[in-house]
């Protein structure tokens, strides 16, 4: 018989002695001592040792703890690694994606993402108020974070003052897995309306390959010559893979 998982959202701030379980009438029934013991015995493994102690599914059953409160979520865990490959693609798949998951719903949907947004922000944070330049490991960190895992294209832009700290990071466009359509003079355009004075293009392969196309050097070129004509320093454009990202100016197409 199918494992039938109940997804019941929680408060993001439970009371103490029961921190991260739902309201009693919320359920039915109590908790098997087994799944209590399992949950007490994982959660004191990774307080004692840390995440990278962990497999990836045990990693993600903390993570539905909160969600599926009362129920064994080992095979809902083992269910979503094996759907989308590991802990990094459970956590940016889409909602509609995720939702296509028997035992997902809004609650554990709520949960990923905002574990995903997490872990954005903190590697965000690494990157903002410094040199960008200077800070070239946090930013494709960030990057990578923020763009690796994602199954459609996405370009963004980097904005930059005169001292090379980063003044927006904005999601120009989305495409298809393997096409994102891109306007130079958009760029440029937006570039002005926030007075800055550099720019770093990003975007992903979904397919894992950073190799650029065609039209990714073409639309580079056509941003260069834009950003030239009105003063402004086009620092590079990254490609970021599975595993690896691409940069056009270390790579000699700048």
């Amino acid at each position: 018989m199918a494992q039938s998982f109940r997804d019941s959202p929680l408060p993001l701030f439970a009371p103490q002695g029961d921190a991260d379980e739902a309201a009693p009438a919320a359920l039915n029934g109590r908790m098997p001592s087994y799944i209590a013991d399992h949950r007490q015995r994982l959660r004191e493994r990774f307080m004692q040792a840390g995440g990278a102690s962990l497999p990836d599914y045990e990693l993600l059953e903390l993570v539905l703890f909160r969600a599926i409160p009362r129920q064994d979520v080992k095979p809902l865990a083992r269910l979503l690694l094996d759907t989308f490959g590991d802990f990094n693609r459970v956590i940016t798949a889409s909602p509609a994606r995720l939702e296509l998951v028997k035992g997902i719903g809004p609650a554990v949907v709520q949960e990923l993402k905002l574990m995903e947004a997490a872990a954005q922000r903190m590697m965000r944070s690494r990157v903002l108020q410094k040199p960008i330049l200077s800070s070239w490991d946090a930013l494709l960190d960030y990057c990578h974070t923020a763009m690796a895992h994602r199954e459609t294209e996405q370009f963004r832009v980097l904005y930059l003052d005169r001292k090379n700290h980063l003044i927006a990071d904005e999601e120009q466009a989305r495409g298809t897995v393997d096409h994102v359509p891109v306007y130079p003079r958009e760029i440029v355009k937006r570039a002005l309306e926030l007075n800055a004075s550099a720019l770093i293009l990003v975007h992903n392969h979904p397919s894992g390959d950073p190799t650029p196309s065609d039209a990714d050097l073409s639309m580079t070129h056509q941003v260069k010559d834009a950003s030239h004509a009105l003063g402004l320093t086009l620092h590079d454009h990254l490609i970021i893979g599975k595993s690896r990202e691409l940069s056009f100016r270390s790579s000699g197409y700048l």
